[in-house]
């Protein structure tokens, strides 16, 4: 007994908090002490809550570290603090509101304590104007409920707390409506709350009234998503297909053509990577865009934030594709070179162009770019910006590009200005696919099987198909093998005889015939008529299942049909060489880069250029040469000074006419008057 009162433990809380973990039963008398102090302690507190009690925030620490020791006696305990904080949140003293708040949180994390309340109790928290505080609470609401939905989905629970923030989120305290939101999202993103619900809640804070809750509903949300194996023929194949034959200037050039038609075409299988994805979640996309667009007319906030709404709904009308004409005239208005952040709404202009929409309403966006960007009064960056923009919005919509506007545009491919050179060729490779009889004939460059095959769809037209485009390349191929077949004995039983005369026992050349095959079964399926052609895709499609390798084929048949001449079409006229950069995936969302890309970079001012070649200096004081005066305060000499001043001042000076080169007479005359001042010299 003299060791347990050396300790002194009525005073010593943390000691006596160490020994009751390591042996609760022995100490249940002295807890009972402090808990019986602790009551007497709130009695006091009651009276004047907004007293700081030191004692009392020890002793509210004391019992939420040993709670779980001694559930029996403090089974009340919990309860009655969400009560003491429930009901003088606003009038208690800061640091004994985040000791409460701290020892709830420590009962929490032992699961003493309901979830559900509690998170209910420090959403209520969340008005109180403790910078602090409300960081804590919402950390500990992230977690815990990252950490109830770790296992598996609590569905029950997660509805009641979506529901409590649904009307946190209309709460007329705007910072508690902040971090409501803020919650959301971060759940959101950490894909704890991913479904609709969560979402839908989310986008009533787009009509807040507080602006900061408006302008961050969207921004922040970004869903990562796996990135599928992509199949298809890949560069080793082309290798091996090209390697066999003749090796030729002509040979090497087609395999050059076919590496830069499969680098396109593994762009365009790139999977798009969604950075506002909870748009496809939305229930009623068409009303809500309505609603902002409604907004954005209206609307007397600041700049950004418009953009932040036009940004919105140009995503709602590209990925939903809706109606919302009403959009195009608004955006029109700032489309000219001298508004702040132009770029950025020539981005949106495209965003929300896609083929449903009328092409009358979209040419208007188009001459307004054409007439305001694309002359040549403004410089080539202004110039390369508006065809950029013209070629983002055709190729979402191509009905809206006329005969006349596109002639006019091709003409720019032999400006003098390279970026508007290479967005103009940019242009006209793009309506090469898309629709070549639009272009000049000599702008549509060789027509490839590739190009005759496809078709120029109509308004609301699909390009719907019943069948495997390609897929007749197995039936041609499975008939060659078969007919191979009778053929390979009597090649073997030769090969044979060849090698037992073969005294030398030296290799053999065998011409590899693959590439003569291919070229063949290439030829019938270009002499083939389309109605054959897809009556024995049909047919191959429909009849099994096919395996990875023959959709191998049928992709690497496709990628020749791009490379090889349409039937009856001479291969004279060459391809207008592209840069492959330029031949990117047309997804979905669109980034800046697509607007204000420049093939060449510009040329920098004279700060910029003056600044970089200061940085490139280095420190040379170490080899200049030091020069020392006896006085440092002294001034300097007429030698130094002559240094300073300019040429014009010291031309007649003879110091300076000395440096020319002399006369050999003059050499002469300098030479005498020197051996006369030395005789002088020396008489004297």
């Amino acid at each position: 007994m003299s060791g347990r009162n050396n300790n002194q433990l009525p005073s010593n809380l943390p000691q006596l908090q160490n020994l009751i973990k390591r042996d609760p039963p022995a100490y249940t008398e002295e807890f009972l002490q402090q808990y019986r102090h602790y009551q007497s302690n709130v009695e006091i507190f009651k009276l004047q809550p907004d007293k700081n009690s030191k004692e009392l925030a020890e002793l509210v620490m004391f019992l939420a570290q040993v709670g779980h020791c001694y559930p029996e006696h403090l089974a009340d305990f919990p309860q009655q603090l969400k009560e003491l904080l429930s009901y003088n949140h606003t009038v208690l003293d800061v640091d004994l509101r985040m000791t409460f708040c701290k020892a709830l949180i420590l009962l929490r994390n032992k699961n003493l304590i309901d979830p559900t309340n509690l998170l209910e109790l420090f959403f209520e928290l969340l008005r109180c104007h403790d910078k602090l505080l409300r960081k804590t609470l919402y950390t500990h609401i992230v977690t815990d409920i990252k950490n109830i939905n770790a296992k598996h989905k609590n569905n029950k629970m997660n509805t009641v707390l979506q529901n409590f923030m649904y009307t946190m989120l209309r709460d007329s305290n705007p910072t508690a409506a902040k971090i409501s939101l803020d919650v959301m999202i971060e759940l959101y993103r950490r894909n704890i709350w991913n479904d609709a619900k969560t979402v839908n809640v989310i986008t009533t804070a787009c009509f807040s009234k507080v602006t900061k809750v408006r302008s961050q509903n969207f921004t922040p949300l970004e869903s990562h998503f796996p990135v599928p194996k992509e199949d298809g023929p890949t560069a080793r194949d082309l290798m091996v297909r090209y390697a066999t034959g003749k090796k030729s200037t002509k040979h090497k050039k087609k395999l050059e053509r076919a590496m830069k038609v499969l680098k396109k075409h593994k762009k365009k299988r790139k999977p798009e990577v969604f950075n506002f994805s909870a748009i496809h979640l939305l229930h009623d996309p068409q009303d809500f865009a309505e609603k902002l667009l409604k907004q954005l007319e209206t609307s007397k906030e600041r700049f950004e934030v418009k953009m932040m709404l036009m940004d919105l709904i140009s995503r709602l009308v590209g990925i939903h594709e809706l109606f919302l004409f009403n959009f195009y005239p608004f955006v029109q208005r700032f489309l000219q070179p001298h508004q702040r952040e132009v770029t950025k709404i020539l981005l949106f202009a495209a965003q929300a162009s896609h083929q449903l929409v009328p092409p009358e309403i979209i040419q208007l966006v188009l001459m307004t770019v054409a007439n305001n960007f694309v002359t040549d009064k403004n410089s080539g960056e202004v110039m390369t910006v508006g065809i950029n923009a013209i070629k983002e919005i055709t190729a979402r919509c191509p009905l809206a590009m006329t005969e006349d506007l596109l002639q006019d545009l091709a003409q720019y491919k032999t400006h003098k200005n390279k970026n508007v050179m290479m967005s103009a060729r940019t242009l006209i490779q793009l309506f090469r696919s898309l629709n070549p009889q639009m272009l000049q004939k000599k702008f549509r460059g060789k027509p490839t099987e590739a190009s005759s095959e496809a078709k120029i769809l109509g308004y609301g037209e699909l390009n719907a198909k019943d069948y495997i485009p390609g897929a007749e390349i197995l039936d041609l191929e499975t008939k060659e093998e078969q007919g191979g077949r009778h053929e390979e004995d009597g090649w073997e039983s030769a090969s044979l005889s060849e090698e037992e005369d073969d005294e030398d026992g030296e290799w053999i050349d065998v011409h590899h015939s693959s590439d003569e095959e291919q070229q063949e079964v290439a030829e019938k399926i270009k002499s083939m008529p389309m109605e054959e052609r897809k009556a024995k895709a049909t047919a191959v499609s429909t009849s099994r299942v096919l395996s990875q390798e023959e959709f191998q084929k049928i992709r690497l048949a496709q990628l020749t049909k791009e490379l090889s001449a349409a039937p009856g079409k001479s291969a004279k006229r060459k391809n207008l060489e592209i840069d492959s950069d330029e031949e990117e995936r047309r997804g979905e969302l669109l980034s800046l880069r697509d607007i204000e890309h420049l093939h060449k970079k510009p040329k920098s001012d004279k700060e910029t250029r003056l600044a970089t070649a200061m940085a490139g200096k280095t420190d040379r004081k170490e080899f200049v040469k030091k020069k020392t005066k006896l006085n440092p305060f002294s001034s300097s000499t007429n030698k130094e000074k002559k240094k300073q001043k300019n040429f014009m001042m010291m031309r007649y000076s003879r110091n300076v006419r000395a440096k020319n080169k002399r006369s050999f007479r003059e050499k002469q005359l300098a030479l005498r008057d020197a051996l006369l001042r030395q005789k002088k010299r020396l008489v004297k």
